[in-house]
């Protein structure tokens, strides 16, 4: 009796996308499900104007992003990651991992030495785990705990 094997491969790109671009929008509405919701939030205009000049990291499986993350300048040395989203369904599958490393490598990349973000404390194992070292005491950010945490990526000659 054959019961047949069905074998399932995603295509996968990281890229950086534009702002206010249909990539962008499919993004914000994944960060609206994934990071917004659940608190009983959404993006204000004025939420989404200061994202103008910010870096914009898209992992898209089949040619759907699934996850993201976004990169805001703080000097010429360093960025802070922001707004670390991977869809539901996709959690668990090291989407996250392969993000962050994508995104430190573009960091370094670019000229820049060290990221900074705050964690929710729910995330901060994960980036523990790559090397964030957590400091100052835990503070409440949109309404939960949050952690700073920092790391630096490369050195500067």
């Amino acid at each position: 009796m054959w019961l047949g094997l069905h074998f399932f491969v995603l295509s996968f790109k990281m890229e950086v996308i534009a702002y206010q671009t249909p990539e962008y929008h499919e993004m914000l509405t994944l960060r609206q499900k994934i990071l917004r919701e659940p608190l009983g939030l959404s993006f204000s205009d004025a939420d989404l104007q200061q994202e103008k000049d910010d870096i914009f990291i898209t992992y898209r499986e089949d040619g759907r992003i699934t996850a993201c993350c976004i990169l805001t300048r703080l000097s010429g040395e360093t960025v802070k990651l922001r707004q670390m989203a991977v869809d539901s369904h996709r959690q668990g599958k090291n989407i996250g991992t392969d993000l962050l490393l994508f995104a430190e490598q573009y960091v370094a990349q670019h000229g820049y030495t060290t990221i900074q973000l705050h964690a929710r404390k729910t995330a901060s194992k994960f980036y523990a785990k790559y090397g964030y070292a957590a400091s100052g005491d835990e503070f409440t950010e949109v309404g939960i705990p949050h952690i700073f945490m920092e790391k630096i990526v490369s050195r500067k000659s």
